[in-house]
């Protein structure tokens, strides 16, 4: 397993009429610690894409539990639990004050430039083998 943490804060701009930050912004969140999880895995998104590997989502779920608010520090917690093949599910935990206010996970698939499915590319695997516990 891999796991890191992200903290984000909570923009005004991310929040509804009624103050609550909206549903959609924790599919970015998401984003936002998944890209964190590769630049700290030693293997940034962008040399995925140098190496001619994109990473489109393949299928996404969410599941709210507590609203956070502007100006709220959130942990996102990204995790890989199971090693990628040719594809690559990342878990998510959303915190606010040390307690889960959002669970999700994204499924992604590593395709090449003509779009057709790969198996990672060596130095990605071997940094995952690398920080496997």
């Amino acid at each position: 397993m891999i796991k890191v943490q992200t903290k984000i804060r909570v923009r005004y701009a991310e929040t509804d009429t009624m103050g609550v930050a909206y549903h959609g912004n924790y599919l970015t969140w998401f984003e936002v610690g998944r890209v964190d999880l590769l630049d700290k895995m030693g293997t940034p998104y962008r040399l995925l894409e140098n190496d001619g590997y994109m990473l489109p989502v393949a299928e996404c779920h969410v599941k709210f539990l507590k609203p956070s608010r502007f100006d709220d520090v959130l942990t996102i917690e990204s995790c890989i639990e199971e090693k990628p093949r040719v594809k690559i599910v990342v878990h998510y935990n959303v915190y606010l004050e040390g307690n889960v206010i959002c669970k999700g996970h994204t499924v992604h698939a590593f395709i090449g430039a003509d779009g057709q499915l790969r198996r990672p590319p060596e130095n990605f695997m071997k940094q995952v083998n690398e920080l496997w516990s």
